[in-house]
């Protein structure tokens, strides 16, 4: 039911910003003379990945706003991982008739694109926007006011990476572990376990709804006697990276992590996007967009051109494995157990 609600209201919503973007072009606000302006960011929650991405939209738009002769007033509002004050978050920026609103992570941009068509979103730490936003893109482009970054890496070659670095063979037994409230961890999920079982292994999806039911759903895992799980850019698994690594570890199964942040503390290794980058690429849209230089209506889905692979040396060291000479250390892990 939840998700034929967002489908619908994102269909609606597809709709109102058509019908706007069909009456005229000052339909969405923007205002390139201002001398300054006011720009609302709803994180969803506090985890590495995400304060990065918000670190580098506010450094980039900074900088890109100061050059031009501006100031920049940031409104930080973080939703402490809550969907309904994700909602009032939106609604609060709405009514302060902020310039420009950035949504770091699905939900804050699912909530911002339900509370406004006029005022221009952008939206990181997104992995897929016809997903997130239950409409289809052209060429990479959302249309309306909504536009932004990805922090989607190449989900084939993060199964082929796992493949090889945990030496797995047909017929072994692979877990994706992830949120089910969260739609675009279900996309990687699922483009991951084809690839996967398209090598022969055994895929096994394993969600839970909340953190308090991690724990339970690790010990699963564990119980059923896997040999290696995934968990794709997922914001609650990222912000319970304890609780997974103190019982998969312990069991000796190892984690391939979908992002930086989650591998620091539960996995071996990660394919992932510098989510300060796509961050800073935000913020270089932002000041286009509220300069005058850009019309966010046909300006396409941005990524992060260069993934990195890295790996946790404290966790590599515990499984004995030796990452290639193309990894790099993960800052802030150390080299023995």
């Amino acid at each position: 039911m939840k998700k034929q609600v967002a489908t619908a209201l994102a269909l609606t919503m597809g709709l109102t910003a058509a019908a706007l973007s069909a009456c005229g072009e000052d339909e969405i606000k923007i205002n390139p003379d201002k001398e300054h302006y006011v720009v609302g960011i709803s994180q969803l929650v506090t985890h590495d990945a995400l304060d990065a991405a918000t670190q580098g939209f506010k450094d980039a738009l900074t900088e890109k706003l100061e050059e031009a002769g501006r100031t920049v007033e940031f409104d930080y509002q973080n939703a402490s991982n809550d969907t309904t004050m994700c909602t009032t978050i939106a609604n609060n920026f709405v009514a302060k008739d902020v310039d420009l609103i950035m949504a770091n992570a699905t939900n804050a941009l699912q909530a911002a694109y339900g509370a406004t068509t006029t005022i221009p979103i952008l939206g990181t730490s997104i992995t897929e926007y016809g997903v997130a936003l239950g409409v289809e893109l052209t060429d990479g482009v959302v249309g309306g006011n909504v536009s932004g970054t990805s922090d989607l890496a190449p989900l084939d070659e993060q199964a082929e990476i796992m493949v090889d670095l945990f030496g797995l063979e047909e017929g072994d037994s692979v877990a994706i572990l992830y949120c089910s409230a969260e739609n675009n961890s279900k996309y990687q999920s699922d483009v991951v376990k084809a690839e996967l079982e398209a090598k022969g292994l055994e895929v096994s999806v394993k969600t839970f709804v909340d953190s308090n039911d991690i724990a339970a759903v690790c010990n699963g895992i564990v119980g059923e006697g896997h040999d290696a799980v995934y968990v794709p850019t997922d914001n609650t698994a990222a912000s319970n990276t304890a609780t997974i690594d103190n019982i998969l570890r312990p069991a000796n199964i190892p984690v391939f992590a979908g992002e930086e942040s989650t591998c620091k503390g539960c996995g071996v290794a990660t394919l992932s996007i510098s989510y300060y980058n796509i961050g800073v690429v935000t913020g270089e849209m932002a000041a286009d967009i509220l300069l005058g230089k850009i019309d966010i209506r046909e300006t396409a889905i941005r990524y992060d051109s260069a993934p990195t692979k890295k790996y946790n040396a404290t966790i590599a060291n515990h499984f004995g494995i030796t990452p290639a000479s193309d990894f790099t250390v993960i800052d802030g892990t150390a080299l023995a157990d």
